[in-house]
This record gives C-alpha cells, sequence and structure tokens, in this order.
C-alpha cells in the first residue's frame, strides 16, 4: 500500500506538470518517497484545521517540487480538490507555480527563491521555543515543560540548491548555536542541480558541514526505501540537536531522463507520461485517483492528530490566561501607543529615542521579540533588563543574530508566520544584504519590522560604503513594504503606532545626528505626510522633506520667509507609501496642483519625480559618498545648511 500511494502521488504530480506544460518533473520523482513517509509517519497535523497553531510545520524549501506538495495535500485531505491540482500554475488557481502561503491550506510559507525556506525555518522553530514557556499549563501549582501549549516541529525538504546559497549556511550555523532540537531537515541529495552534475560546483561535504554547526546528522543511501527514512526521523526527533538528514535519490527516477539535468525542469510529454504510469502500475485514466489509498493514508494522518486533546488544554489556558491566550492565537493588530508617555527634554538621536520607545512597548506587545546583526550597541534596538535567547534559555526577547543580516531577514519571517512580531535591525547601507528577505516579507504580507540606523551621509568617517545613497529608494520600490523615516519623537510614535496596527511589514529608517522635537510635529502619521510648516499668508512653494532633512527644511522655509518674504509651506513625509495611497483631495490639500514642489532628502532622487515638475526641484543625492568629517562631507556635496538654503531661493527669487 505504502508503494502505490506513492506511485499515485507521483502520477497526479506528473500529470500537472504535464497538463501546465511547465514544472519541475525530477523532484516530483525523487522525493515522493520522502514527503509520504514523513506525512504517513510522523507530521503532526489537522488538514480540516489548516491554522491549527501548535500543528507541525513543513517548509518546502525546495519550493520548485509544489507538483509534489499539492499532490501530497490532496492526498493527506486538505481543501484541494482533482480541479484543483489540474489548473496547477494557472492564473487565481490554489496550486501556483511555487508554493504561496495563504493561497494553499497545508502551505507555510511561500517559497522558491533557494535557501529562503531552510532559512525561515529556523525562525519557526525558534518561534516554538520561545512560545513554549510562556504557554505552560500549571498541574497542582508546578510547571511541566511537558504541559507547554506550544511544543510543535519544523521540518524541511531541501536540495542542492537551497545549500548552496549562503543564506542557509548563516541560519542554520545560528541553529546549532541555539540547539534548535525542534528542527528536522531532510536533504533530497541526488548531486544534480538546474544546469548538471553538482561535481562542477558542490562537492564539499554536506553532512561534516552540519556537523560542525552543531546538528545530528544522519545519512540515507537509498530515497526509496521508506522504512531507512522512517527509522532516521524518529532517530532525530529523539536527540536533543537539530537535526540533518542527507536521502540518497535519483531525480526523475523511473523515466528515460532520470538521474539527468533535462528532468529538472521538464514536463513530460503524453506518450512520456502514459509510460511512466504503466511502469508505475497506475491505471492509464486521467488524474487517477486510489480511493483505498486516499482512505488508508488519511487514516494514518487523523490517528496520529493530537488536535482535539489540544484543543481540551487551550481551553484551560484560556480560562487561566484569557489576555494571552488572545493575543498569542490572533493577529495582533490593535496596539495603543497613545500610551506613551515621552517628552524629550534633551537633544537625542532618533536611535536612543527608538530605545526608549521600544522599552515601552515592550510592556505592551509580549510578543515584540528581535535583535540586530551584531550591531545592538549601534543602532539599540534591544529590550533593557531582558534575558537573551540562549541554548536552552528561550523565553528571552533579545536575540543575537550576530553578523548574519540576510539570515536575520529570513529568520524574523518564520518567527512572524508563528505570530511573532520581529524585528531586525542594522544600517540603512546593510539593508541590502536584506533584500531578498524583506521582499519575502511583503510578498507573504505578514508584520515584519526592519529598523535601519546611520541612515545618511551624515555618517560622515564611515565612508561610502557605510553610507546610503539609493537604499531608501530601493526599498520604496518593494510592493507591499512601508518604508518610514520620521523626523523627531512625536513621528517616531506615530511611526510604531500605525507599525503595529497593520499586517505588512515596514522599515523604520532611523538617524544617528542629535536633534531635538521639531515645532508643531505631529504624532499622526497615519496619512503618509502633513504640513509641519503652513505658509504665513500665502503660498510660492512647498517643500516636502523627510527624516532630519526636515530639520532644514523648516529652517530654510522660515529663514527666506524672514529675509526675502518668500512665503513657503513645509511638508513631512514620514512615508511615502501611506501618503500615495490618500485620496486625491488629501493629496491635493498638500501639494496644491500649479504650486512649485522642491525635494530636500539625502538620498537617491528616483522616487521623487512624481511630486516635482522637472529635476531642478531636487534637492537629492545619487552618487556615493565621501569618508570624512560629517560637517566636511555635507559641504562636498553641497548638501549643508547654507548651500541647500541658497539652491531654494535660486529656484524661487
Amino acid at each position: 500500500m505504502d508503494e502505490h500511494i506513492i506511485n499515485n502521488i507521483k502520477s497526479l504530480a506528473v500529470e500537472m506538470i504535464n497538463k501546465a506544460r511547465s514544472g519541475h518533473t525530477g523532484i516530483a520523482l525523487s522525493s515522493a518517497p520522502i514527503l509520504y513517509t514523513l506525512y504517513a509517519k510522523h507530521i503532526n497535523v489537522e488538514p480540516k484545521v489548516s491554522n491549527w497553531f501548535n500543528r507541525d510545520r513543513f517548509i518546502l524549501s525546495a519550493g520548485h517540487g509544489s507538483a509534489l506538495l499539492y499532490a501530497v495535500l490532496y492526498y493527506a485531505g486538505y481543501n484541494l480538490s482533482i480541479d484543483d491540482l489540474r489548473s496547477f500554475r494557472n492564473i487565481n488557481s490554489k496550486t501556483p507555480g511555487h508554493p504561496e502561503v495563504g493561497i494553499t491550506d497545508g502551505v507555510d510559507m511561500s517559497t522558491g527563491p533557494l535557501g529562503q525556506g531552510i532559512a525561515s525555518a529556523v525562525g519557526m522553530a525558534l518561534a516554538s521555543k520561545m512560545m513554549q514557556e510562556s504557554t505552560i499549563i500549571p498541574v497542582m501549582g508546578k510547571m511541566d515543560m511537558d504541559n507547554a501549549l506550544i511544543d510543535y516541529k519544523v521540518y524541511v525538504l531541501c536540495g542542492d540548491g537551497d545549500l548552496m546559497e549562503g543564506v542557509s549556511y548563516e541560519a542554520c550555523s545560528l541553529a546549532g548555536n541555539l540547539n534548535l532540537d525542534n528542527l528536522i531537515v531532510l536533504y533530497d541529495s541526488n548531486n544534480v542541480s538546474l544546469d548538471g552534475d553538482t561535481s562542477n560546483t558542490f562537492t564539499e561535504n554536506v553532512i561534516d558541514r552540519f556537523k560542525a554547526m552543531g546538528w545530528y546528522t544522519d545519512l540515507v543511501r537509498d530515497g526509496n526505501d521508506i522504512t531507512s527514512i522512517d527509522r532516521a526521523i524518529i532517530k532525530a526527533k529523539t536527540v536533543g540537536r537539530p537535526a540533518f538528514i542527507e536521502i540518497k535519490t535519483i531525480i526523475g527516477k523511473d523515466t528515460k531522463y532520470e538521474g539527468t539535468h533535462d528532468i529538472h525542469g521538464k514536463a513530460l510529454s503524453d506518450e512520456e507520461v502514459l509510460e511512466l504510469k504503466s511502469k508505475l502500475n497506475i491505471p492509464n485514466e486521467p488524474f487517477y485517483v486510489d480511493s483505498e489509498g486516499i482512505s488508508y493514508f488519511r487514516k494514518l494522518i487523523n490517528e496520529r492528530s493530537s488536535y482535539k486533546s489540544w484543543q481540551e488544554s487551550y481551553q484551560s489556558y484560556e480560562r487561566l490566561f484569557p489576555l494571552k491566550a488572545k493575543l498569542l492565537f490572533s493577529n495582533l493588530n490593535s496596539v495603543d501607543v497613545s500610551s506613551v508617555n515621552f517628552d524629550q527634554e534633551k537633544d537625542m538621536s532618533l536611535r536612543d529615542l527608538n530605545h526608549i520607545i521600544m522599552q515601552q512597548l515592550d510592556k505592551q506587545v509580549f510578543n515584540l521579540v528581535g535583535g540586530s546583526a551584531d550591531l545592538r550597541s549601534s543602532t539599540k534596538a534591544y529590550f533593557d533588563e531582558k534575558e537573551d535567547v540562549k541554548d536552552d534559555h528561550y523565553s528571552g526577547k533579545n536575540i543575537w543574530f550576530g553578523v548574519r543580516e540576510h539570515a536575520m531577514g529570513s529568520i524574523l519571517n518564520g518567527l512572524a508566520l508563528c505570530n511573532m512580531r520581529p524585528f531586525g535591525s542594522t544600517f540603512l547601507t546593510f539593508s541590502d544584504y536584506l533584500k531578498p528577505a524583506i521582499r519575502m516579507s511583503a510578498l507573504m504580507n505578514i508584520p515584519v519590522n526592519y529598523i535601519f540606523t546611520h541612515d545618511s551621509i551624515s555618517i560622515g568617517e564611515d565612508g561610502p560604503t557605510h553610507e546610503p545613497i539609493e537604499q531608501l529608494s530601493t526599498l520604496r520600490m518593494i510592493p507591499n513594504l512601508d518604508v518610514f523615516r520620521p523626523a523627531d519623537i512625536n513621528e517616531l510614535i506615530g511611526c510604531w503606532s500605525t507599525m503595529l496596527n497593520k499586517n505588512n511589514p515596514s522599515a523604520l529608517v532611523l538617524s544617528k545626528d542629535v536633534k531635538g522635537k521639531l515645532y508643531n510635529s505631529s504624532r499622526d502619521i497615519s496619512k503618509g505626510a502633513y504640513i509641519i510648516r503652513k505658509e504665513v499668508d500665502r503660498l510660492d512653494a512647498v517643500i516636502i522633506s523627510t527624516g532630519t532633512d526636515v530639520y532644514n527644511a523648516v529652517e530654510i522655509a522660515n529663514a527666506l520667509f524672514n529675509e526675502y518674504r518668500i512665503d513657503i509651506r513645509v511638508i513631512s513625509m514620514p512615508s511615502m507609501e501611506l501618503f500615495d495611497k490618500q485620496s486625491k483631495e488629501y493629496k491635493d490639500s498638500l501639494l496644491p496642483i500649479g504650486v512649485k514642489v522642491i525635494v530636500i532628502e539625502a538620498g537617491s532622487s528616483m522616487p521623487w519625480y512624481k511630486y516635482v515638475y522637472n529635476k531642478n526641484y531636487l534637492i537629492t543625492l545619487d552618487s556615493f559618498g565621501l569618508s570624512g568629517h560629517s560637517k566636511d562631507v555635507l559641504e562636498a556635496f553641497n548638501f549643508d545648511y547654507d548651500s541647500i538654503k541658497e539652491k531654494v531661493y535660486k529656484m524661487l527669487r
């Protein structure tokens, strides 16, 4: 029966790919025994309640194997039909080309960019560990880890490509450091990648690499031997370390292309599909499904599910801790930040002010957790008097990511997919290292908060490698990512209020320049922009500015009015994305048609053209910085107060 179901799953996946005329047949045939063994004998899920919080997670890091996953999910009883399988890779179907969370029941993460899945799985495993201690139900007054409400495991199927991508190494290194013993990686090892044999590109001993990172390792020499795969997973659950199981397979098994790179992304012809089905002993019937096999497979999964007993435990937990239960098992989107009471008494940098604000937010948002890429002393994004997350001690709130920006972003995604409100911080210029993970945050629509400091050439001495120019522009180009560049403490509080009450990702960009509170600044930045300096009696021009550049904009507007009676409105725009979503009436009320608009921002001009009549009204930066004292660098680029004032005056005189 096991073999028959595996063959039926293979045939369904191959027919899906054939009908779509595109897909990845190779992995569907090589990995079917692995996924069958995992779902039939190990994974704890409830297909009819696919969002059950304590379900085991499965991440198909090799996302190109989606046809195989959909076939398994259909067989397991998830909300998929044969018509859904027939619609593979069609627009608006439940079976897109690569798995997408929120589209297909049973898909725990959107995957496809190799390495992202396995890296985010580390975040999911960490979330389980972090929640475990906080969800213990006391029995007779005693706290026992065996009574924790959250204790799910995370399983990953990855391939050679995932392990070649550097992000997987970064994340797995941290997983070993944190000893995440609830993480099990199944490696489909077939020695073939898209372009050819991996002897051309990937020859290290992967088992030894994972051993060196502190993982338990195992080797299954025959990927068709489900007994050996089963035993390896059983062992992996007990070793007390993250587990890596290499399973040797044959890509495209039972086709004439088996063992070659030709089958990696190839759809079989109609004739080749029939030949394969005959070899697999599957009837020549389109999208044939064996009803006895379905019943057998689903019975195995349902009998092992702990969903019903978990429900009983949850009800006990909810009675004891109603507020925590409500917050933990729903998407948190109603944080009242108005209670943050902070009056800035002295000049401070926004990174320092943000540190103070975060200490107050910590009291309200228990699942706000995160850390920095070895830069907490510079970005200031951490919690005081809170314990660090370490091996065998996961109840802290400060995560030490180390110098692993790319993995940090992916791990944050995993945490957010498990109802945490994570943040990660580094310098703005290093946001480039996180771009693939940020894109996945936005694509999955999950509430990750990225905190970037050192936001302009004013950092001076560190030079052009650390001075951001294009980073703001490229972040703003990512769909569904809201970028915030506040000017002062009021706007910063407003940014957090907005960020914590929405479910898409945010990038909070902060300065290290020491400044005071701006006159007339607002905590209400919900519309993305507002008038921070109103014209006195007539409107000669409008200046749009962001962040600490607003200080110069306001001072210049005041000076030009006092000296030349040039009357300028200043718009502070902490979030371009939010402003662009507003009504035409609101936009026109801030930027009246026919009035000159000038932009002042120490970054790329690229996103600002939509607001100005021509490039001459853009006071921005489109070249790399210099190393030197802050004052000298600003003067070298004519971005000091006097130079900007002179530019604005010449535009308006």
